[in-house]
């Protein structure tokens, strides 16, 4: 089975993720992770593509899909994937297009004034990888897994947040065009399980077709 997430930063497609993957068994591959951790390697390219993620643009549509394809045929994707910030733009599908057929593509929507309230509150851990929130309950600045302190990625500063918003709603129309009745619409609205609930339904008849 291979997925599309669809979904503006602080939309809860990451979270979305993690449960497909636990109930299908196919890796989520995060292009914001690859990037990070690219960006974190001091190379020339890593550096390049930090300067884009600090100001909340996008890396350019050739260089996103040449570190993607490799991923794409190593072996834990066999039996397919998610893939999860890409494509974010029309040519990005197009280039998609060339090398795999995704079967659904699974659009997360929130109203852009609570994606902008997630994100500004928005936390991660540099440790494990885990995300918290200034706002959820119990929050005290510390990975509630590892205890590592948390620290607030440079994307999810007001200034890159609203850059980050705007690049997404002019991409996002042609996207969902582009993939037709492929396209499976939630809300994030509410709790990640409520978001999840209708997604697992989907894709499990979509799995026995």
């Amino acid at each position: 089975m291979k997925l599309v997430l669809l979904g503006a930063a602080g939309s809860g497609k990451g979270t979305l993720a993690k449960k497909i993957t636990r109930d299908f068994g196919i890796p989520q591959l995060s292009m914001g992770d690859i990037f990070r951790d690219i960006a974190k390697s001091g190379s020339e390219l890593g550096l390049l593509v930090q300067k884009y993620m600090s100001s909340g643009a996008l890396v350019p549509d050739q260089t996103t899909f040449e570190v993607l394809k490799e991923r794409l045929f190593q072996d834990d994707c066999k039996k397919g994937y998610i893939l999860d910030g890409f494509p974010r733009t029309l040519d990005q599908a197009k280039l998609l297009a060339k090398v795999t057929d995704v079967d659904a593509v699974v659009s997360v929507e929130l109203p852009f004034e609570e994606l902008e309230k997630r994100l500004v509150s928005r936390r991660n851990c540099p440790n494990c990888g885990e995300i918290d929130n200034t706002e959820y309950e119990g929050y005290t600045g510390k990975c509630r897994k590892c205890q590592t302190p948390l620290f607030q990625r440079d994307d999810d500063k007001p200034e890159a947040i609203k850059a980050r918003l705007e690049v997404y709603k002019k991409n996002i129309t042609p996207l969902i065009n582009f993939y037709g009745d492929k396209v499976f619409t939630v809300s994030s609205a509410g709790s990640p399980d409520e978001t999840y609930r209708p997604v697992k339904t989907f894709l499990e008849k979509l799995g026995a077709k």
